[in-house]
C-alpha cells in the first residue's frame, strides 16, 4: 500500500499542527473547564465543513461511582451533560459501512509547568503534562485528511473529542450522551503519547492495556495531647504508619504474584505543631489491578486492615473506597490491523510491542461497549533532553510526532473501512 499517496501530511498541514498543539499548551484547561479548548475544535470543525455537535459529556462520575461513596468522600459532581465534549461525524461517499470512533482527550492537570520554551503554559499551575494537547491537535489533522477523503470510503468515522480524562470520567459521561449510537460504532482506536520511544516510533500489542484505577481514603481518629506526654494520647500519626506499611503486605502477601496489583499511599496529612499529638491522620492512595477478583479482594482488605490495626491500637478507621475507571484491553484483530497499517507506513523497525500500564484510562469506558485499540504514540528526543514521563512538570514532546499520529490514525480509519 502506497500510503504516501494517499495520507499525506503537507508543509502548511504540519506548521498548522505544531502552531495549534503549542496555543493549546499555552492555554491549559483543568478538566471539567476545557471551554476554550472546545471553541477551539468546533471552530476548527466549522471550518472544514464537518458535521458536529457540541455540549456534551461532563463529569461521569455520578456514572460509575456509588452515591454514598461520593458523599462519604465529600465529592460533589458537576452534571453529567452539557459540557465541553464535541462529536464529530464524516460520512464516507461510497455509501453505507461499518462506523469507527477515533477519540481525543483535551484536559489537562493542575502541575506547575518547568520546561523552559517559548510556548510553556501561561496560566500558574495548570499544564498539559499528559499529552492531551497533542492528542487534540492530531484529530483535528485527521479530520482535515479524513474530510478530504471521504470519496474513497463507505460508512462513517465519528471523532470524539473528550473532556474530563484526569478524574472525573468524561468518556462515561460522553456514551451516556449517546454517541456510540445513531449510528452505532463497531470499534474504535485512541492514542496515547509515550515517552519511552522516539518521535516516529510507535507501539501496540493485544491484550491488557490499562489498569482499573480506584481511590481511597482513611480517617484515623485518636486522642489529642501533649507531645511530652504520649501515655495520656491516642497517636492517629503513628497508627497510619502502620497502616501504610500493612497495606503493602496485601500486595506482597495476600494477592497471587502472577496477578498485577499495587497500592501507593500518596497523601498523608495529620499534625499543626511540632509539640502537638494530632486527633486524627488522613491517608489518601489509589490501587491499580486487572483482574475484578483481585480488585474485589483488595477493595476489601483495605478497610478491614486499617479498622484491625487501628482498633489495636487503640484508635479508630473510617475508609472510603471510590471505584474509578476499569482495566482495558486492547482487542486482538484492532490491534493486528493497527499494527500492520503502523508497519506499512512507518516500516517495521518503527513498530514495537506496547507493554501493559498500571496507569488508568477512562477509554476503557468505551471498551466496555465495543471493541478498542489504544496505540502508543513516541514522542521522545533525547537529544533534547524530551524525555519526561506523562505528569512530570518537564514532560514535552517532540512535535514531529505529531504528522506521525495524524497519518497513522488516517490510515488505520481507512482500513478499517475497508478504503485501504
Amino acid at each position: 500500500m502506497h500510503w504516501e499517496e494517499i495520507v499525506r501530511v503537507t508543509p502548511e498541514l504540519d506548521a498548522w499542527l505544531r502552531e495549534t498543539r503549542r496555543y493549546l499548551h499555552m492555554h491549559p484547561e483543568l478538566s471539567l473547564q476545557e471551554t476554550n479548548t472546545a471553541k477551539l475544535v468546533a471552530g476548527h470543525l466549522r471550518e472544514l465543513g464537518i458535521e458536529h455537535r457540541t455540549g456534551l459529556g461532563g463529569d461521569g462520575r455520578p456514572l460509575f461511582m456509588s452515591p454514598e461513596a461520593l458523599r462519604a468522600a465529600g465529592i460533589q459532581p458537576g452534571p453529567t451533560t452539557g459540557g465541553n465534549g464535541v462529536l464529530a461525524v464524516i460520512r464516507g461517499e461510497r455509501g453505507p459501512g461499518r462506523t469507527v470512533l477515533l477519540r481525543a482527550d483535551m484536559d489537562a492537570l493542575p502541575i506547575e509547568e518547568q520546561n523552559d520554551v517559548p510556548y510553556r503554559s501561561t496560566r500558574p499551575g495548570v499544564m498539559h503534562a499528559c499529552g492531551h494537547d497533542a492528542h487534540t491537535t492530531i484529530l483535528l489533522g485527521v479530520a482535515e485528511l479524513l474530510q478530504q477523503l471521504r470519496d474513497r470510503f463507505a460508512g462513517t468515522v465519528k471523532l470524539m473529542f473528550q473532556p474530563a480524562e484526569e478524574g472525573p470520567g468524561g468518556a462515561a459521561a460522553m456514551i451516556a450522551d449517546g454517541i456510540l449510537e445513531n449510528p452505532r460504532v463497531d470499534a474504535a482506536f485512541a492514542l496515547h503519547v509515550d515517552s519511552t520511544r522516539r518521535a516516529g516510533e510507535v507501539s501496540v500489542s493485544p491484550g491488557p492495556a490499562t489498569a482499573a484505577a480506584d481511590t481511597f481514603r482513611i480517617v484515623v481518629h485518636g486522642v489529642g495531647g501533649h507531645a511530652a506526654k504520649p501515655q495520656t494520647a491516642v497517636d492517629p500519626i503513628v497508627v497510619a504508619a502502620q497502616i501504610v506499611l500493612a497495606l503493602q503486605t496485601l500486595v506482597s502477601r495476600e494477592t497471587d504474584p502472577l496477578e498485577a496489583a499495587v497500592i501507593t499511599v500518596g497523601k498523608l496529612q495529620a499534625g499543626t505543631a511540632t509539640n502537638v499529638i494530632p486527633d486524627r491522620a488522613v491517608l489518601e492512595g489509589t490501587v491499580r489491578t486487572y483482574s475484578l477478583a483481585v480488585r474485589d479482594w483488595l477493595e476489601r482488605r483495605i478497610a478491614e486492615l486499617a479498622s484491625g490495626i487501628a482498633q489495636a491500637m487503640r484508635a479508630r478507621a473510617e475508609t472510603v473506597y471510590l471505584r474509578g475507571y476499569p482495566a482495558m484491553h486492547n482487542d486482538p484483530e484492532l490491534s493486528t490491523l493497527a499494527r500492520q497499517v503502523a508497519t506499512e507506513l512507518l516500516g517495521p523497525d518503527r513498530v514495537f510491542d506496547r507493554e501493559p500500564l498500571m496507569a488508568g484510562e477512562d477509554f476503557a469506558f468505551v471498551a466496555e461497549r465495543v471493541p478498542v485499540c489504544m496505540i502508543g504514540l513516541g514522542v521522545a528526543n533525547p537529544e533534547r533532553d524530551i524525555v519526561y514521563p506523562p505528569h512530570h512538570p518537564r514532560f514535552d514532546l517532540d512535535e514531529d510526532a505529531l504528522a506521525v499520529g495524524v497519518r497513522l490514525m488516517t490510515a488505520i480509519a481507512l482500513r478499517y473501512l475497508g478504503a485501504a
